[in-house]
């Protein structure tokens, strides 16, 4: 127990009791405190794993120099003064995406943590499940090849917010997972974003949003609040073997398919298809085994090892801040009906 780091959990709304749980579970946790204006919720959350103590003003944890590390899971418009409050008092922090309400934001954030030689790690959930892992894996020991094309959906029936918009709603999901698979992070020169408002929402309830790579493929995202039917599927097509992850799928959420299309000239200053040769794929489909485990007992394990390891969170401050770039980006984009919108310089640590 002496060897644990200690935690504040702040906040004990929707998703503050998940975080409680899993680091009350976990072997490098000590949950020190849950904090909430509302005592009585944050008291049901304690009661709820155990007991911990219970904390009404957010200065009595980080006035506690035995508390190590702090866990946001408040509203996004708090986080930056909050984060901000966490870091000049000395504690690790690990937040709810979004990492802020806007990039800005978050670079001050990033910038103080980094000052102060501090772990800030942004919370994308997705990027711990075993499934974006073992993605993550075979892009890097190049099983898929350079990576043509990611098309990614994430459409159901859904509530429509009051303050954003589906691409803030959904599409941070998306973009996270991206970032994280994709060698060097999200890093696109432009965005464009295309949007529909049929119902008269006010605001973009379908939404597609497309980005170069690097090598002259494109990503592409779609989100919709308005489907009957529920998807959540992202392909990444490689030059070698191209990968569905379906994760509504619980038998087999990842496939690896040998198949695609190769174009071989026949010179090497060919540019027409009359001069070039099609060649089609057509090899094994295969499903790698899938550890079982809750993606959130994998964060707050990989939140203690930055910390202990003295190095960044593989979902960092900086992680966040690539996904409110291309957020931002796609917003201007909209404004200009769609036109590709200059994306800030890629972020990296």
């Amino acid at each position: 127990m002496n060897n644990r780091l200690r935690v504040a959990v702040i906040g004990a709304g929707y998703w503050g009791p998940n975080l409680a749980r899993n680091f009350r579970s976990s072997r490098d946790w000590e949950l020190a405190a849950i904090v909430d204006l509302d005592r009585a919720r944050a008291e049901k959350v304690a009661d709820s794993v155990g007991g911990a103590s219970v904390l009404t003003d957010i200065d009595d944890a980080l006035n506690d120099a035995g508390i190590d590390a702090v866990a946001i899971a408040t509203p996004a418009r708090t986080h930056h003064p909050l984060v901000m409050r966490a870091l000049r008092a000395g504690k690790h922090v690990v937040v709810e995406k979004p990492l802020a309400d806007s990039s800005e934001h978050a670079r001050e954030m990033v910038d103080e943590a980094q000052r102060r030689g501090l772990v800030l790690m942004t919370d994308h959930t997705y990027c711990y499940t075993p499934a974006v892992q073992k993605i993550r894996e075979l892009v890097a020991d190049g099983s898929l090849g350079d990576i043509l094309f990611i098309d990614s959906t994430r459409i159901n029936l859904g509530l429509v917010q009051p303050d954003v918009d589906v691409f803030w709603d959904l599409a941070p999901h998306d973009l996270s997972i991206i970032d994280f698979v994709l060698p060097g992070g999200l890093a696109p020169r432009s965005v464009a974003a295309y949007g529909a408002d049929p119902i008269g929402a006010g605001k973009s309830c379908v939404g597609y949003l497309m980005m170069p790579l690097a090598n002259g493929g494109m990503a592409h995202v779609h989100v919709n609040w308005m489907s009957p039917t529920k998807i959540r599927q992202m392909v990444v097509g490689g030059t070698r073997r191209t990968l569905v992850w379906d994760d509504l799928n619980p038998q087999q959420r990842v496939s690896v398919y040998d198949r695609g299309v190769d174009l071989l000239r026949q010179t090497g200053f060919a540019t027409d298809r009359r001069e070039a040769t099609v060649s089609y794929r057509l090899g094994d489909t295969w499903s790698p085994a899938l550890a079982e485990r809750e993606p959130l007992g994998a964060m707050v394990e990989e939140f203690a090892g930055a910390i202990t390891e003295r190095r960044a969170a593989r979902t960092d401050g900086y992680a966040g801040l690539r996904v409110l770039d291309v957020l931002e980006s796609a917003s201007r984009s909209l404004a200009e009906t769609g036109a590709f919108a200059a994306a800030r310089i890629p972020v990296t640590a």
